[in-house]
């Protein structure tokens, strides 16, 4: 059996790479070998062309992590540390989502991808979130993963085999005002939001973590399991 194509959204930035360095479209690869591990197929998807397109030639979708979104979005002046925006990626990225819900396309969101997702559906966000928790455990320093416990829904609970998971953190951001047809499906213990999932849609879900950190990821699995029974 063929495995499910699975595109993967990128960033676009300045990268050294043997002798050159120049813009690049790159993506941590982390990413692409728990696509592969689950049973998919890896498929990078720069900011480019017609990204809305791709929805419905693709089995699955993730959207990864990355930069801050442009507050313009959700309607705020930019917080100081608001930062590495990508208003190209934004436009690119805002338009797969909205395709993927068109057709009931399965998708992950991490992080940036679950803010993404948030303003897409009304939302807005938490532009920094020590300002709000009081610490800075979501994102302990610059290049390090922060480990903070956050207790799963039913539905998550189900993917996990487990009530609470304690796994890799790395954003300032979260959501503050959550979007329409959207169900919390994971919190810290601070009451930050860590993960959501669309209702009614047949894989749509998002965390603010980093689930490609971590050795056990089921979330790939079942993402690639959900795009394999839509690709039948």
């Amino acid at each position: 059996m063929a495995r499910p194509i699975i595109g993967i959204t990128c960033y676009v930035e300045p990268a050294k790479f043997t002798v050159w360095e120049m813009k690049a479209a790159l993506l941590p690869y982390m990413y692409v070998e728990q696509v592969a591990r689950a049973g998919g197929q890896p498929v990078v998807l720069p900011p480019a062309g017609d990204p809305a397109g791709l929805a419905g030639r693709i089995d699955g979708l993730v959207l990864a992590g990355g930069g801050d979104v442009d507050p313009a979005r959700y309607d705020a002046e930019p917080h100081h540390t608001t930062d590495y925006i990508r208003k190209f990626r934004d436009e690119a990225e805002f338009r797969m989502v909205r395709g993927a819900l068109d057709i009931g396309l399965p998708f992950l969101g991490v992080c940036r991808g679950m803010q993404v997702l948030n303003v897409a559906m009304g939302g807005t966000l938490h532009q920094h979130l020590p300002d709000v928790v009081g610490h800075l455990g979501h994102s302990p320093a610059p290049g390090a993963f922060g480990r903070l416990p956050v207790r799963l829904s039913p539905a998550l609970a189900k993917i996990y085999e487990a009530e609470e998971v304690t796994p890799a953190h790395y954003h300032h951001q979260a959501v503050d005002r959550l979007g329409d047809r959207l169900a919390v499906t994971a919190e810290a213990d601070d009451g930050t939001i860590e993960a959501v999932e669309v209702e009614g849609h047949p894989f749509g879900h998002a965390v603010q973590w980093h689930p490609e950190a971590d050795e056990h990821a089921p979330l790939f699995d079942a993402l690639v399991r959900a795009a394999a029974r839509r690709g039948r």
